[in-house]
């Protein structure tokens, strides 16, 4: 049985380290034996997500052939990541990519912190803002009004109430997808949802796609659902999706689902073009793979007064039964964290075996908070809230941009359009080592390898757009003297993880 998940080809490989050339050498650095080169840039590559763990590397006269060296060059590279644990091989199977032992690996989610801890610590773990009221207060007024009927039922609505399985249907029927109720069940959450659409379609040991970075709690939840995660890079920057790519991991290994997050993806916050999602869509179908489409940013564009019609269709027009795309939405990210309510729209089918699971789980969804959000789309509070909502996190952004500029020039981002996180670079320094060092200055980020598999991203931190003025620019001073903690420890020669550079 071959240990790798995905293959990366010798023309792919050489374009990737070519374009590290152009990234600036830091002072006095001189220039390593050409194996060395080669090795460092792979490594990089791996930590960094572009290549993902467990992916198949050319051989090595493909690769020399590819990169204009000898063959004895990437023999002496291929061997010195062996060493240094970021490449297995087997006689038969050939080479692929891994991380060594003891290097930060992706941990559960972070969890948000107590309120009653907020006044000490800076909370950027955790991409949530607050409610936007009024509408939160007047939403439960309205729910509490409308429930003195279900209150004379057994209140248990295993696909959700019709009331609100109907306004969803019109909704995405609005959207230019017609929809019924029966494609729809009203879920705790995305995360609901998606624990759901696992335990139908993906048993312990099933290979699920996933981008590379995705969103940490949902691959910590695959995890423990027993998938096995596939990673496929993102495109450079907020280029979106990787399309040939995703065809290649599709074809050959053959996953029976995938994730993705088309809509200001997080971490990144790209923005799937049109074309890249007719595409996917195209490709799953033909691999026989089960797309899932996580719509929970959908509504936080940020830019423009009229968001709506700038965004690219949902995925799911480009499978408008639900058979090959399974869509989850949520209140979580355009209203409150707090009202955990999701659903999913697929084909009735579908939405009927997913049901029919779920009276092995959590029965239902509560009653209460599922007539708050009807209430909601059917008054057009919800219009409001989110304008809101976009207001709050357009400006959250634009301050934390500012001062992260402004205290850490030498960290690289792309500023979204969209969503709630800012992807960020290092400099060269340990992400896990920097979420580490943070709390001790105050400020709490998440590393990059918690959004990776198997390790990947240690020089990224994710970046929420959570607070705002006078609070983001101490949250950037505590980022950078964390930042100063790593880069001494460093220099003395510590055992925390090293810094790297291309």
């Amino acid at each position: 049985m071959t240990q790798w998940t995905s293959a990366v080809g010798a023309a792919q490989l050489a374009r990737q380290l070519n374009a590290q050339q152009s990234r600036p050498a830091g002072p006095g650095t001189r220039k390593p034996p050409a194996y060395r080169a080669l090795s460092d840039g792979v490594r990089l590559l791996v930590l960094e997500g572009r290549v993902p763990v467990a992916a198949r590397l050319p051989a090595e006269r493909e690769l020399a052939l590819a990169l204009s060296v000898s063959r004895t060059t990437v023999a002496a590279a291929y061997e010195a990541l062996r060493a240094e644990g970021f490449l297995e091989s087997r006689r038969g199977a050939g080479s692929w990519t891994a991380v060594p032992a003891g290097n930060p690996l992706p941990a559960r989610g972070l969890e948000p912190l107590p309120p009653d801890s907020l006044g000490s610590m800076i909370d950027l773990g955790c991409a949530a803002l607050t409610a936007p009221e009024p509408w939160l207060t007047r939403a439960v007024q309205g729910a509490l009004e409308e429930l003195p009927p279900y209150a004379h039922t057994h209140g248990d609505y295993p696909a959700g109430l019709p009331a609100l399985r109907q306004t969803l249907a019109d909704r995405y029927t609005a959207r230019g997808i017609p929809t019924m109720p029966e494609q729809i069940m009203v879920t705790t959450g995305a995360m609901g949802a998606i624990d759901a659409i696992c335990h139908l379609f993906a048993g312990r040991g099933e290979r699920v796609a996933v981008e590379s970075p995705s969103y940490a709690n949902i691959l910590q939840l695959m995890r423990e659902a027993g998938a096995r995660l596939v990673p496929v890079a993102m495109a450079e920057g907020l280029a979106g999706w990787d399309v040939p790519r995703w065809r290649q991991v599709l074809r050959e290994a053959a996953p029976r689902l995938a994730y993705v997050v088309a809509d200001f993806h997080n971490p990144t916050g790209a923005l799937a073009t049109e074309d890249q999602r007719r595409a996917l869509v195209e490709a799953a179908r033909s691999a026989g793979t089960v797309l899932v489409a996580d719509e929970t940013m959908s509504e936080l564009y940020l830019d423009g007064d009229r968001p709506g019609e700038e965004l690219p269709p949902p995925v799911c027009a480009f499978d408008p039964a639900g058979s090959t795309v399974l869509t989850v939405g949520s209140a979580s990210k355009a209203f409150w964290a707090g009202m955990r309510i999701g659903w999913v729209r697929a084909a009735p089918e579908v939405i009927r075996s997913l049901v029919s699971a779920r009276a092995y789980a959590d029965l239902g969804t509560p009653v209460l908070e599922q007539l708050a959000i009807n209430w909601l789309m059917g008054t057009g509070g919800w219009e409001r809230a989110v304008d809101i909502r976009r207001a709050q996190a357009g400006e959250n952004r634009d301050a934390l941009v500012a001062a992260v500029r402004r205290e850490l020039p030498s960290w690289e981002f792309d500023v979204p359009r969209g969503g709630l996180t800012l992807w960020v670079r290092t400099g060269g320094l340990s992400g896990s080592r920097i979420a580490e060092l943070g709390e001790r200055v105050g400020v709490r980020v998440p590393g990059g390898p918690r959004f990776g598999v198997d390790g990947a991203f240690e020089g990224y931190v994710r970046l929420p757009f959570t607070v705002a003025g006078p609070v983001a620019d101490e949250a950037a001073v505590r980022l950078a003297a964390a930042a100063r903690l790593v880069e001494s420890g460093a220099r003395a020669g510590t055992d925390a993880p090293r810094t790297f550079v291309a």
